[in-house]
């Protein structure tokens, strides 16, 4: 691997974490997911700066790739990403917010519009998307408003060129709400014809060709995380986290570490205290229950995380001193068993990663 941006060692700008992220193996998830319906075009999902991995660079080379068409969720991502993308079709999600019509033309970005008011307010301004509520109930037209308006003059005048919705639980393919969706987006994309269709996120991608689409829209895969639960992740790893250790120290049995006490050592243990903490992104609610890697052992999180530090019972982990790395995201340790120890998922843990880290990139 080649570095690009970034390789500056993290212990030289101060501060003791290193994230580095493999845009070449983003660029391969998105080839692999697109490979699920080769007949039809793969867009990518950037918002939330890249699920954390940063825009600025994983755009880019998104392109490079052949990727031509890219969603985000508000008007400043559209805007961020046009400055890099000058010719792709930029699509904001969270739609026509009242007020941001004239920075949407100006930036050439195609809102999704998901109400009438929406619909009138756009009418003759440009390509849009047209979002349709197939169960989420949180955006777009419902479905029977979707399709008493095929035909009318408010859909006609909007430039609409994509028809979309989402899946609730495309993760859980047994789930009776996906065939359900599926046969309430395909009786509107049939009342919309010529319309290209977009139904696939990430792990829709994986329900087979009875999903309708003309546009496959994955996100979350695309940066490492696994599309199909329960199952081998099929996605290369993007993202990796580690921090030096600090400093290493020997408690007695009895002794307590971290704020409020709330781990004693059972034991006479090894301590070793790293450099990172949940004001760079790493979950306080892994206290206790997530761990770390030092020379490949797992080692637990002792006591509460800091905002700036984290403690590790290194006490089986002869490689741990001063200086050591230890892995908290990679080598197998990766962002949804990161997510599982937190009580969360590793979509939060991708997009909550610090801004306090110069992000290192390799292709």
């Amino acid at each position: 691997m080649e570095d690009v941006i970034g390789s500056v060692d993290a212990a030289s700008i101060g501060h003791g974490a290193r994230l580095t992220i493999d845009l070449s193996a983003i660029v391969e998830n998105w080839r692999r997911l697109g490979a699920q319906a080769p007949h039809i075009p793969c867009a990518a999902v950037v918002k939330a700066d890249a699920y954390g991995c940063g825009l600025a660079a994983v755009a880019p080379a998104l392109w490079r790739a052949g990727c031509r068409t890219v969603f985000v969720a508000h008007l400043s991502e559209g805007i961020a990403a046009r400055a890099l993308l000058p010719e792709a079709a930029i699509y904001i999600l969270n739609g026509l917010l009242p007020g941001t019509g004239e920075a949407l033309l100006a930036n050439a970005l195609r809102p999704v519009l998901g109400s009438r008011e929406e619909l009138a307010e756009w009418a003759g301004r440009g390509p849009a998307a047209l979002h349709v509520d197939t169960g989420m109930s949180r955006l777009g037209l419902s479905v029977p408003e979707a399709l008493a308006l095929a035909g009318d003059s408010l859909v006609t005048g909007a430039g609409l060129d994509l028809l979309m919705s989402h899946l609730v639980s495309a993760e859980q393919p047994g789930e009776a709400i996906n065939a359900r969706q599926v046969a309430d987006f395909a009786r509107v994309r049939a009342a919309y014809p010529g319309l290209p269709a977009s139904l696939a996120n990430s792990s829709g991608c994986f329900l087979g060709d009875g999903v309708p689409n003309d546009l496959l829209r994955p996100g979350y895969a695309l940066f490492g995380g696994n599309p199909m639960p329960g199952s081998p992740n099929p996605m290369r790893p993007v993202v990796r986290l580690e921090a030096a250790i600090a400093q290493v120290r020997t408690v007695e049995a009895g002794e307590s570490a971290g704020y409020n006490a709330r781990w004693t050592a059972p034991s006479r243990r090894r301590l070793a205290t790293l450099s990172i903490g949940y004001a760079d992104g790493y979950p306080r609610a892994a206290s206790g229950r997530g761990h770390a890697l030092v020379g490949g052992v797992a080692c637990p999180i002792a006591g509460l995380i800091s905002m700036d530090l984290i403690i590790l019972d290194v006490t089986d982990a002869p490689a741990a001193r001063r200086g050591e790395p230890a892995v908290l995201i990679g080598d197998g340790l990766d962002v949804d068993t990161v997510g599982q120890a937190a009580g969360t998922i590793g979509y939060e843990i991708l997009t909550g990663l610090g801004s306090r880290y110069v992000r290192h990139y390799v292709v």
